[in-house]
């Protein structure tokens, strides 16, 4: 019997990126399910790939064993004992190109991502521009999968069946909840990101949260790290309904919970992408960057992206990741009425008629 074809996935960082692999990979398996598929990826993302059966992970030692060039070296020495037959670098760093030298010395061949970087700059001039759609991430990737052999057609996603939330999260959800109804519509809200420049104000969020939390919802607060899990705690405790799941769950246990949302309020952040891989409807809010650059949530609907005013910030988008902002462009998502969000909101909860034209 012959081996399956093996393809080893590179994809370290971060952890949007690495959440929109999830799409591609679901078509790239059911396509050819005897591929074998191997990743190379971070130990933090394991969870986001336990759905695949046929996926193996590899978690290198970044910081002390594969820790720099000779690291990476060892890397590719012990990758290369793999049987691996094709190398699909979905990150393209330094770090990646680096491995990819090596295993090149193997024969092994490789396709790398084209990210588009000459485009992407373009866009993020500070002018006025055109802003025409770029190719999404998760099209960039399918082109590498075709680059292997193997053609992925996006079109033919299917979502695996949404799981029931785990009885240990609906055990602490009760618990938090004390004697508080549990109402059937939940709402989950990460206001957070990485960098300022994507990130809504805390206090319009909280016009939000005040808002909602007047419905029969329940509402999840998304954050990490001890000070957004301080600010959401502090919210958390001035509403009955409104629960912080800071700190207090897994990542594996925060998809499943994800799964259970009727919509997510998110900024340009890894948790759309992992409502996005749950088919979550997402409301995202946008600053610095902007949909058009491809980095939009899987399937998700360009109505639901919320963007500042054009008329005053029409230089945008400032960034790829968020982290530049224009001079006078600090306050751009402070257009972004929070009203409009709530209202968005409402409109789902209510099932009134929405377009449903989608990004793939």
């Amino acid at each position: 019997m012959n081996k399956p074809f093996h393809i080893l996935v590179i994809r370290m960082s971060a952890m949007g990126d690495v959440a929109m692999t999830i799409p591609v990979l679901r078509v790239l398996l059911a396509t050819y399910p005897h591929l074998q598929i191997t990743v190379l990826t971070r130990a933090l993302f394991i969870p986001l790939f336990e759905e695949f059966e046929q996926v193996h992970m590899i978690i290198p030692d970044l910081k002390k064993k594969h820790k720099g060039i000779l690291g990476l070296y060892r890397l590719s020495k012990e990758l290369s004992t793999l049987s691996i037959d094709y190398v699909a670098d979905l990150h393209d760093v330094l770090r990646s190109k680096i491995l990819r030298y090596f295993l090149a010395w193997k024969s092994i061949p490789i396709a790398v991502i084209d990210k588009g970087r000459a485009q992407k700059k373009q866009l993020t001039q500070n002018k006025k521009k055109q802003l025409i759609p770029l190719r999404s991430t998760h099209q960039r990737y399918a082109d590498v999968f075709e680059s292997s052999g193997y053609p992925v057609n996006l079109q033919e996603h299917r979502y695996p069946p949404k799981q029931d939330v785990h009885p240990s999260t609906m055990d602490l959800i009760q618990l938090l909840l004390a004697d508080h109804p549990l109402y059937e519509n939940w709402i989950g809200i990460a206001p957070f990101a990485k960098h300022s420049g994507k990130s809504y104000p805390i206090d319009l969020m909280e016009e939000v949260i005040e808002d909602l939390a007047g419905e029969k919802v329940l509402i999840f607060l998304f954050g990490g790290g001890p000070e957004e899990s301080l600010i959401l705690q502090s919210i958390d405790n001035f509403y009955p309904n409104v629960i912080s799941i800071a700190g207090k769950l897994n990542l594996s246990d925060e998809i499943n919970l994800i799964s259970g949302l009727q919509v997510m309020i998110s900024m340009d952040s890894a948790n759309m992408h992992l409502a996005s891989n749950v088919n979550t409807r997402v409301i995202s809010l946008w600053g610095a960057t902007h949909p058009c650059l491809g980095f939009y949530g899987f399937d998700q609907h360009p109505e639901d992206a919320l963007l500042p005013n054009p008329e005053l910030y029409p230089n945008l988008p400032s960034s790829v990741y968020g982290n530049k902002i224009f001079p006078k462009y600090e306050e751009c998502m402070r257009s972004i009425n929070p009203l409009t969000i709530t209202a968005k909101v409402k409109a789902l909860l209510n099932n009134l008629p929405i377009q449903t034209v989608a990004i793939k």
